[in-house]
């Protein structure tokens, strides 16, 4: 069995609506920071900024 590592699984935000869509995972070691995206956001119809929510 694998043990629990430093990876996590975080939700991204579009920063224009809050409407939260995307579902990703990330290293905490290796990313300490908010991870920011630009990804298509259905209800603004355009790409927009995902931020990453606690």
């Amino acid at each position: 069995m694998a043990k629990g590592g430093p990876r996590e699984s975080i939700t991204l935000a579009c920063t224009e609506c809050r409407e939260r869509r995307y579902h990703t995972s990330k290293n905490r070691r290796n990313n300490t920071g908010r991870l920011e995206l630009n990804k298509f956001c259905s209800r603004c119809r355009s790409h927009q900024l995902h931020r990453e929510t606690r």
